[in-house]
């Protein structure tokens, strides 16, 4: 696999989430059901390509501190919000209607820590850290101005209206784009 697909391909999987979420509400409730397994499925294979992502963005920010604690941050966003999706994707199997999930969510969160880490704090890692070395490659002069501006629009949408995840994942295909071409092949790994 080009190394550099990923670049690509996570903001079309995160596009197909947004748009299987929208059709999945259609009815009036989302999940669960087909709709509600496979747009979470996009969106996690989407925060699979993000590690490699964060990692050659830390790469191409020339290794410093700031862009690795940047993609360690992002790196533990992704897990928390793969630990979010993870349990929606059980509550729809075990549920057998939207309500039935809504009381597996609410006993999920009544975990002491699990609200905090996994939906409330952890997931806002995974933004500030992908905004964090996109701005570091445009101080650079890595990036042009405009990709900040993009990925600050993807990363907002979805804030005021989860409907527009589709158009945050556009403006963020659009910023990726010239990335994959200068990502790159390898990251280097540092010589123990």
């Amino acid at each position: 696999m080009n190394p550099r697909f990923a670049f690509i391909a996570a903001p079309l999987l995160t596009f197909t989430y947004g748009v299987i979420r929208i059709i999945d509400g259609l009815d009036g409730s989302r999940g669960p059901g087909p709709a509600w397994t496979i747009g979470h499925l996009a969106f996690m294979a989407a925060l699979v390509l993000f590690v490699q992502i964060f990692w050659r963005l830390r790469a191409m920010a020339g290794h410093g501190p700031l862009a690795t604690v940047s993609a360690v941050a992002g790196t533990a966003g992704i897990a928390t919000l793969l630990a979010q999706f993870g349990i929606d994707l059980v509550a729809g199997f075990v549920a057998a209607d939207h309500d039935g999930m809504g009381v597996i969510f609410d006993q999920v969160q009544s975990v002491p820590g699990v609200s905090l880490v996994v939906y409330d704090g952890g997931p806002f890692l995974f933004y500030l850290a992908q905004l964090a070395l996109i701005v570091q490659l445009a101080v650079m002069r890595r990036v042009g101005a405009w990709t900040p501006v993009l990925v600050l629009l993807d990363l907002a949408l979805p804030f005021a209206d989860k409907d527009l995840i589709p158009l945050g994942a556009l403006c963020l295909l659009i910023s990726f784009v010239p990335l994959a071409r200068r990502a790159p092949a390898r990251v280097a790994v540092a010589a123990a």
